[in-house]
């Protein structure tokens, strides 16, 4: 091999150490990286207990952190101490070294290298362990304040007879404990092993006995003490089996005792607890006996025990005692689950009633006033009429409206203050639209969105725009003078930086663009340099420390969107994932539905949250999803209500359950932190509403536990299904609807939240959930069902839209409505009961033809078999109540199961439809044979029929008495 300069004849390199210059160079960068994770980590404390100061929450910050900081030194010190201790009593213990086997001489190179180190090592190995436990601790914090503050439910649960409060509150924390015990038993166990195993206390292959008397004694103990936590656990289970969920036909999240569990689980819990305490003395015996064979023979026996007691007698239970008889053995427990989880749901006062669904009335005529009373039917869908308001209403490029709009009540013009469902949205900042981005114009100039615009629910123009109720820029209409102003919104996402020397523009009119300044004093000040570097590091943008546009006044606004900011004052709330917009005293306020939530309710099912609350909405817009603290649970309540000024940012939480005890239990916790509820005003008052994850949540568990009877639970007969959306291919949940309507039994019109069930794998209407979602009114909250015969099949949300999909006449028109470039967007398929029969409403939106929104051209209904498909809302009723006749050749009778040709109708329109329909036929063919001319000839033949058509609908029908849709 070549010499490589290192051999005997090479020359030798010396290493000399680094000049004073580099150890100084070191040193000082060493220096300089120490102090900059120190700043980055001093940044995200400061910057979070500024935002938490600037929105008057302080009291959040410090309670959670001073948890969190007590639970990391109590829970590491008491690891490191438990560790610790062992190590030094394991080393304390150490034989003295004799004649050394080869096992020894071994172990010794160990022994000798880790000697001048041993302090620094049991130092290292309790300070690793200790910051371990401690930050699992520290995120118990939620379970120590629950404990600690927890009141008592004063309801007790059937089997054990306590309070719910102890499942609720309690038992969560008695496991952490014992869970830590665990984890301190065993990590002390194995600590203490290795080290008398290193210093000869325990030998594996030496000649001798295995272990000296002292390793024996300490070892026993700690196994001593983990085979009492064991008994403990054992204990602990017994309640738990309160808790537990698990797998039965009856539900697909069934929690409670069952028979096998009351019968042979609990009991066998009992024994193997004895056990385990007899267990545990005997480890702690050989401190005297200096032996492991009675202690080993006892863990055998646990273990065996464990397999046979805990495992086989209660499958033999199951298989020899439930099963043959599983209905009469499973009833008791069913009834307790039945009982329990409609309390804890708040549907224990759900009102199911039978409905007929037909109706009994032979003139329906008769019924078209009643059609109206039943339900102010809304056609203006605001899932769908978003882009509308973006193109009508948008104005400039960097205003935005949200991807859903959102459905309240404002008082009708001249009518006694009678409310109206209205359509709303909040023209928000659009960065995305801002004509030159750079970092002034995204954080200083554009910061902010302007005005509401608001259209009726239950009408469009003749053109099918919007009738707005508030409109252009500034907005103007028929709300009262308001701040117009929004700086927090859902649509804000992003920092400004307000109130200083740099103007931020307002909005632009016919004379030209606005500035302003922001005047409110939300947000966190910069004037302080420490403040300006701690949110230079916080939000990685170095051009805050040196900028100009910062100056006197200058405030950072963060955390802007509704949600965001309930969610990090109130971070023990379940979140609703609608946050709805509304003017409340002069200002816009955010309203945000908050739920205080549990895991241990006895006996009651649990629902995970995330997939309950999903619907065709939330599958396209994720910032409907609910945010969710724990997402199964088995309690829920809408606890708090909470706003969020639209241009300070201020937040407030309301009590709204006021007997909840999860809400008291944190209101001791975060004392002063919610308002009671007599602090809402009445104007506020006036806009909250029943929350839709709520109901969502409420249907789901309704669609099981509307029947109370545990037989018929038991042999699932009953089970319903929240049906998919039919107006769309997404395959997900309908969504509930806000409609005023009158369920059978009420006086009077309510703001209401609805649904539909059908039966289990099957399309056809099975019920008709309610909710009078009106707050303030006595009968807010009241969960009505109507429940239709399963010896009927009366049509549900799919075939309804299937039937409309398919008439021939409707299917026709449909067709021709997407002529040329244009698209079909069905809106929301509303159902109201009605006569004993259910009427079902949808508009119908095209988009197209140049159009980059949605119109709404025609209205389809149908009632009793009769189908409509009018321009407007009124010819339909009028249509299928026989109150006049058809314009177009589109409804149909079906009330014998057959399509009947129209009764009535334009003959012009007849022959135009039927020409369009032949000139689009031949387009199509023509299009398969690349023959443009053809083509081109069927297009002009199709858009003259079009017209043709258009203009003999246009004439006025002297019969029709009907208001505007």
């Amino acid at each position: 091999m070549p010499d490589r300069g290192g051999g005997p004849t090479g020359p030798r390199i010396r290493v000399g150490r680094p000049s004073r210059r580099a150890r100084t160079l070191l040193m000082t960068l060493g220096v300089l990286a120490a102090l900059g994770m120190a700043f980055t980590m001093f940044a995200g404390f400061w910057t979070d207990w500024l935002w938490y100061r600037s929105v008057h929450y302080s009291s959040v910050f410090t309670t959670t952190l001073w948890t969190k900081t007590g639970l990391f030194f109590v829970f590491g010190l008491l690891m490191a101490i438990a560790v610790g201790f062992n190590i030094w009593l394991a080393h304390r213990m150490r034989p003295p070294l004799s004649a050394m086997s080869m096992e020894q001489q071994s172990l010794d190179r160990y022994r000798m290298g880790i000697a001048p180190y041993k302090k620094w090592l049991l130092f290292a190995i309790t300070a690793l362990v200790g910051l371990i436990a401690g930050a699992s601790a520290a995120g118990q914090w939620r379970t120590w304040l629950m404990w600690v503050n927890g009141v008592p439910f004063h309801q007790k649960d059937p089997q054990f007879h306590l309070d719910v409060s102890f499942y609720a509150f309690d038992l969560p924390w008695y496991r952490f404990l014992l869970g830590f015990g665990f984890a301190a038993a065993i990590l002390s166990l194995i600590a203490a092993a290795l080290t008398h195993y290193l210093y000869g206390g325990l030998r594996v292959t030496s000649p001798g006995a295995r272990a000296t008397a002292a390793a024996t004694g300490h070892l026993s103990v700690l196994l001593g003490v983990f085979v009492a936590l064991k008994a403990v656990a054992y204990w602990l289970d017994r309640y738990g089996l309160a808790v537990k969920s698990s797998d039965f036909k009856a539900s697909d999240h069934w929690t409670g005792l069952r028979y096998v569990d009351a019968n042979a689980y609990l009991p066998a819990k009992t024994i193997l607890f004895c056990i385990a305490v007899i267990c545990a003395l005997l480890f702690f015996a050989t401190l005297w006996r200096r032996t492991w064979q009675l202690p080993m023979i006892g863990f055998g026996l646990m273990v065996l025990s464990a397999i046979l007691i805990g495992g086989l007698y209660p499958a033999i239970v199951q298989k020899f005692q439930v099963q043959p008889n599983e209905q009469a053995k499973e009833a008791p427990y069913v009834e307790k689950n039945i009982k329990a989880t409609r309390e804890a749901y708040g549907i224990d006062d759900a009102d199911v009633s039978e409905y007929a669904g037909e109706s009994t009335t032979k003139d329906k005529a008769a019924l078209r006033d009643d059609a109206d009373k039943a339900a102010s039917i809304r056609i203006l869908d605001p899932n769908i009429v978003s882009p509308t308001f973006q193109q009508m209403q948008q104005m400039r490029n960097y205003y935005g409206f949200p991807t859903n709009l959102d459905v309240d009540r404002y008082s009708k013009d001249g009518e006694d203050g009678k409310d109206q469902d209205t359509v709303i949205g909040l023209r928000e900042l659009n960065l995305a639209g801002i004509p030159k981005k750079n970092w002034i114009n995204n954080h200083f100039r554009y910061t902010h969105g302007y005005g509401v615009v608001a259209a009726k629910g239950t009408e469009a123009d003749s053109e099918g725009q919007p009738v707005y109720t508030e409109k252009n820029l500034p907005s103007k209409g028929d709300l009262p003078t308001y701040q117009q102003r929004v700086y927090y919104g859902e649509k804000t996402t992003t920092y400004s930086i307000v109130g200083g020397p740099q103007k931020e523009v307002d909005y632009s009119d016919n004379e030209g663009e606005k500035t302003t300044s922001y005047k409110a004093k939300s947000g966190v000040s910069l004037s302080s340099p420490i403040n300006r570097a701690a949110y230079a590091v916080a939000f990685n943008e170095p051009q805050m420390l040196y900028s100009g546009a910062i100056g006197k006044g200058s405030r950072i606004l963060y955390n802007r969107t509704p949600k965001e900011r309930v969610e990090a004052v109130a971070p023990w709330l379940t979140i609703d994932g609608d946050a709805y917009p509304a003017v409340v005293d002069g200002r816009i306020q955010w309203i945000v539905d908050a739920y205080t939530t549990t895991n241990g309710y006895p006996y009651a099912s649990r629902t995970t949250l995330g997939d309950t609350t999903a619907d065709s909405l939330t599958a396209t817009n994720n910032n409907r999803a609910v945010v969710a603290q724990q997402n199964q649970v088995n309690y829920i309540r809408n606890s708090v209500k909470a706003t969020v000024d639209a241009y300070t940012g201020e937040v407030k939480l309301y009590q709204w359950d006021t007997k909840d005890p999860v809400l008291k239990t944190w209101m001791k916790a975060f004392p002063g932190t919610v308002k009671p509820r007599t602090a809402i005003s009445d104007t506020l008052m006036s806009h909250l509403r029943y929350p839709q994850d709520l109901f969502k949540v409420q249907r789901e568990l309704l669609t099981r536990y509307h029947v109370t009877d545990a037989q018929t639970f038991l042999t699932g007969s009953e089970v319903w299904q929240v049906p998919n959306d039919p107006t769309n291919k997404s395959g997900n949940a309908v969504p509930p609807y806000y409609l005023s309507m009158q369920m059978p039994g009420q006086a009077s019109q309510a703001f209401s939240l609805s649904t539909t069930f059908t039966p289990n794998g099957r399309d056809n209407l099975s019920a008709f959930m309610s909710v009078d979602a009106e707050a303030g009114t006595s009968d807010y909250g009241k969960i009505r069902v109507l429940k239709l015969p399963t010896s009927t099949a009366v049509e549900g949300p799919k075939q309804v839209q299937s039937k409309f999909n398919s008439e021939q006449e409707i299917a026709a028109a449909i067709k021709l409505l997407k002529g040329g470039d244009s698209d079909i967007e069905y809106g929301n398929l509303l159902t109201v009961p009605l006569d004993g029969g259910l009427l079902y409403a949808e508009p119908v939106y095209v988009r197209g033809g140049g159009l980059k929104y949605p119109l709404l051209k025609k209205v389809l209904v149908t009632y009793g078999g009769k189908t409509a498909f009018e321009n407007t809302l009124d010819d339909a009723l009028n249509v299928v109540f026989g109150a006049k006749p058809s314009t177009t050749p589109s409804d149909t009778d079906t009330g014998n199961g057959n399509a009947n040709p129209p009764t009535s109708g334009n003959p012009t329109v007849q022959q135009a439809l039927k020409d369009a329909q032949k000139a689009f036929d031949e387009g199509q063919e023509a299009l398969k044979k690349n023959d443009w001319t053809a083509y081109g000839k069927a297009q002009q033949d199709l858009e003259d029929a079009l017209k043709r058509a258009e203009k003999a609908q246009s004439q006025p029908d002297k019969t029709s008495g009907g208001r505007p849709g």
